[in-house]
């Protein structure tokens, strides 16, 4: 059953949540997704099978939250995650991110790291506003975004809304300019044929962060959306092994 709360940001974030063994697990989503896709219910699942916690929520503007998606920032986004595991867990979690999903994640370790017991990103994105996004807009399309907003075609579905604030915001909580030293578990997770995040982003991930325990995972074949039977099938080993 989707609950709500009240977020710092001042939108209602919707949220549903399974209390159970810790440390819990906390799905992180992508960019204009939402906690009701493929990889949020398969956590879902294997958390009532494992009877630990879990919490999968909506960031402002993303599916039940309330807000307008094209307001949002990935500061105000990590604000909401970071509402939502103070609020609504106990003890450090285990967070699940997936592609925008594994940089607010990485956000969190390295601003909160109280809150973090173990990090998987999927696919992540981590910076993809600064090194994905403007790098790769034409001069034209920098300037029409100085006085509004950008619709770029997705293979996903819906057109993903681009805004100047977006972009501009998206620069004071890069992740891969200056060192990233996790005390937690680090497992990356990334499928060959992603067209959405390279694989040599991974890899410039994992070399990126210093920690202890840290392992980089390839699936061949595998695309963004990382949610076949084998994709989630490793997630689940990984999980369980954190």
């Amino acid at each position: 059953m989707t609950e709500y709360f009240d977020g710092t940001s001042g939108n209602k974030i919707a949220y549903n949540k399974i209390t159970g063994s810790s440390p819990g697990l906390v799905f992180l989503g992508g960019f204009m997704s939402d906690m009701e896709g493929s990889k949020a219910m398969f956590l879902e699942s294997y958390a009532k099978e494992t009877g630990q916690g879990y919490l999968r929520f909506d960031y402002s503007g993303h599916g039940k939250s309330s807000g307008k998606f094209s307001d949002g920032t990935i500061g105000q986004w990590f604000t909401d995650a970071v509402d939502a595991i103070d609020t609504l867990t106990n003890g450090p979690q285990n967070l699940v991110g997936s592609s925008m999903g594994g940089w607010i994640a990485l956000l969190i370790a390295k601003k909160f790291p109280k809150l973090v017991d173990g990090i998987v990103t999927i696919a992540g994105a981590p910076d993809f506003t600064e090194d994905s996004l403007w790098k790769n807009l034409s001069i034209d399309e920098k300037e029409k975004l100085k006085t509004g907003e950008l619709l770029i075609p997705s293979e996903y579905g819906e057109p993903y809304i681009i805004t100047k604030e977006l972009i501009n915001e998206g620069r004071s909580n890069l992740v891969l300019r200056e060192p990233l030293d996790f005390q937690v578990p680090v497992r990356v997770l990334q499928g060959t044929a992603d067209m959405s995040v390279e694989v040599k982003t991974a890899i410039r991930l994992f070399n990126h962060i210093n920690a202890n325990d840290i392992e980089l995972t390839l699936l061949k074949g595998e695309d963004h959306r990382f949610s076949s039977d084998q994709a989630l099938s490793l997630i689940k080993r990984t999980i369980s092994f954190l």
